[in-house]
């Protein structure tokens, strides 16, 4: 009975000299970014895209950041809501960066369709405990502006209902500059990600 009062002092001698970091280590917490060829920087090298230029920016917080770049060229909403789920179990972000539809959008896919794919995504990342950010995009004027409308609506409009960040338009002040775009006329060049980066910071900044 006597050893209980000494077991006590040790282990809290042992506590002061390890120190706080040992009992409990910091915690390293995760942008996980979901997007097409747009995030996956396209056709240049990928340390110049705007999902490495983040990282690089997150490197200095304490606690750290980690972005996890989850983007493939060529995703639609349907594919990105099919993958998301192992990816909230795998790295259970903080902060989950939506930049899906443009293809959806190229394709004439259906509006309802990725209506019900994005809150599919953005109610999924907050039931996991993360604060979602919605990239939006529009598409080129011969898509016509009901469809052009519809698609930009649809960001604004889930945005609102489930109180998510929203970039209405990823490509603002740099889709129609010929200096800042690839021959394509759909991805930005190297020169043209740090203003894409410009374009989000602002949204994401507050969720960190």
């Amino acid at each position: 009975m006597r050893r209980a009062p000494l077991l006590l002092w040790l282990f809290m001698a042992l506590y002061v000299l390890a120190g706080p970091a040992v009992c409990a280590p910091a915690t390293t917490r995760t942008v996980l970014v979901l997007g097409d060829s747009l995030s996956a920087a396209h056709n240049i090298a990928v340390d110049r895209g705007w999902v490495h230029l983040l990282k690089a920016r997150l490197e200095d917080m304490r606690p750290a950041w980690r972005v996890v770049n989850a983007s493939i060229s060529g995703e639609t909403s349907l594919s990105g809501r099919n993958r998301l789920p192992a990816l909230l179990k795998q790295y259970r972000p903080r902060v989950v960066v939506l930049e899906l539809g443009a293809n959806d959008g190229l394709q004439g896919l259906s509006i309802r369709q990725l209506r019900d794919n994005l809150a599919v995504m953005i109610g999924s990342s907050q039931a996991a405990g993360a604060r979602v950010l919605l990239l939006g995009i529009e598409l080129p004027v011969n898509y016509g502006p009901r469809y052009r409308d519809a698609l930009r609506r649809t960001y604004v409009e889930l945005a609102a209902k489930y109180h998510t960040a929203l970039v209405p338009f990823l490509l603002e002040g740099i889709a129609l500059d010929p200096a800042l775009m690839q021959a394509d006329g759909l991805h930005p060049t190297a020169a043209g990600e740090p203003l894409v980066l410009d374009n989000i910071w602002p949204r994401l900044r507050p969720l960190l």
